[in-house]
C-alpha cells in the first residue's frame, strides 16, 4: 500500500510540478514581495535583438500562471544565442490590485551564449525589483 500511495504522489507531483521542461530554454518567474505571492497574470514580452540592425523582434508574448511563471519561452534550437530582452508589463497588475506603482513596465537585457536553460526571475514590489539569473 505504502509503494502505491508513493508511485501517486511521485505522478502528480511529476503533473503538476513547476520545473522547467527540457524542451524550452528560457523560463521567467515573478514574486510579488509586497504580498508574498506569485504575481498572476504579468504579461511579458520576449524580443531578440538583431545583430546586423541593432532593433528588436518579438518572438513571443505570454501571460504568468498561477504560480507567477512562465515555464516555455524559445522552444531549444542552434538558432536561440544571442541578446534577448523580456519586458514585464507590471502596471496592468497593481491595477488590477487598486495599487499605485512606480514601473510601468521592467526591461530585463540579456545575452544566452550557451545551451544551457536559462532562468530569469524578478522579485517584485509596486516600487522596486531585483533579477538574477537562477536555474
Amino acid at each position: 500500500m505504502k509503494k502505491i500511495i508513493a508511485v501517486l504522489i511521485f505522478a502528480f507531483w511529476s503533473k503538476n510540478a513547476v520545473a522547467q521542461t527540457t524542451d524550452y530554454q528560457l523560463s521567467s518567474h515573478i514574486l510579488d514581495v509586497s504580498k508574498g505571492t506569485p504575481a498572476v497574470g504579468v504579461t511579458i514580452r520576449l524580443e531578440k535583438r538583431n545583430e546586423k540592425t541593432n532593433s528588436w523582434y518579438t518572438v513571443e508574448q505570454k501571460v504568468t500562471d498561477a504560480n507567477g511563471r512562465i515555464t516555455d519561452f524559445l522552444k531549444k534550437s542552434d538558432a536561440n544565442l544571442g541578446i534577448y530582452k523580456l519586458t514585464y508589463f507590471t502596471k496592468p497588475y497593481f491595477e488590477k490590485q487598486n495599487t499605485a506603482s512606480f514601473y510601468p513596465f521592467i526591461e530585463v537585457v540579456f545575452e544566452i551564449s550557451d545551451y544551457s536553460h536559462y532562468h530569469v526571475p524578478i522579485t517584485l514590489s509596486a516600487y522596486g525589483y531585483s533579477t538574477y539569473r537562477g536555474n
